[in-house]
């Protein structure tokens, strides 16, 4: 009688403790399950990159300068500086035919050396002692001899111009720094120009502009 009482509160008690067993188990298990899962979702944000909600920094663009670029240096447009050149009033420094025209791009035949050359003037053919005036308003430069060319007058003009006189008569009427005006007298025909002998009684006529020949029959305007 006592062995069958004992035996049935034992496997009462018994029951009770497996079901604390039960519940302790379970318990455990709820714990493990929620730390497992809060890890993963730890090590989920920290492999989900970090994206910036920072407009200022995902989107600031470098921008041109625009007042850099109203202030740069722009061309400017090459005002043409050269002076207009007033046309010299002239006149022929002597009444006459032309007996041999300028020619520096061509050859000229010359009767007193008998060969071809250029020619830097015109041959004005004038009576012995006629007048020679000066070309144009200026300013006599040189007076002289010249071996070839006999008795010379230089006179410089505005512009650049230079007239040279040749083959004059030993006695001029100007000298070196005299002022003359256009029309002038400045000497008279002679026939003392050695190489244009054959010619007879002329002038020797010639112009420059700037140290260059130039034709003296454009500069006459004719």
């Amino acid at each position: 009688m006592s062995d069958k009482n004992t035996s049935r509160h034992f496997g009462g008690k018994g029951y009770y403790i497996a079901l604390v067993l039960c519940a302790v188990a379970i318990g455990i298990s709820g714990y493990v399950y929620y730390h497992n899962a809060d890890e993963v979702d730890s090590l989920q944000n920290l492999d989900t990159p970090v994206i910036s909600t920072d407009a200022s920094k995902t989107n600031k663009q470098t921008q041109p300068s625009e007042t850099a670029s109203a202030n740069a240096t722009q061309p400017q447009a090459t005002q043409n500086t050269k002076p207009a050149v007033t046309k010299t009033a002239t006149c022929a420094p002597v009444e006459g035919e032309i007996l041999a025209e300028y020619a520096m791009e061509c050859l000229g035949y010359n009767e007193t050396t008998r060969d071809w050359r250029v020619h830097n003037g015109v041959d004005i053919a004038a009576q012995t002692g006629s007048k020679v005036c000066a070309a144009a308003d200026g300013k006599v430069y040189t007076v002289y001899d010249d071996d070839q060319m006999g008795t010379t007058v230089v006179i410089r003009h505005d512009n650049g111009y230079t007239t040279k006189y040749s083959s004059l008569a030993e006695e001029v009427s100007v000298a070196a720094g005299d002022t003359v005006k256009m029309g002038d007298a400045i000497g008279c025909v002679g026939t003392t120009a050695l190489m244009e002998h054959a010619l007879g009684d002329h002038v020797h006529f010639s112009v420059t502009q700037n140290d260059e020949p130039m034709d003296p029959m454009e500069f006459l305007g004719e």
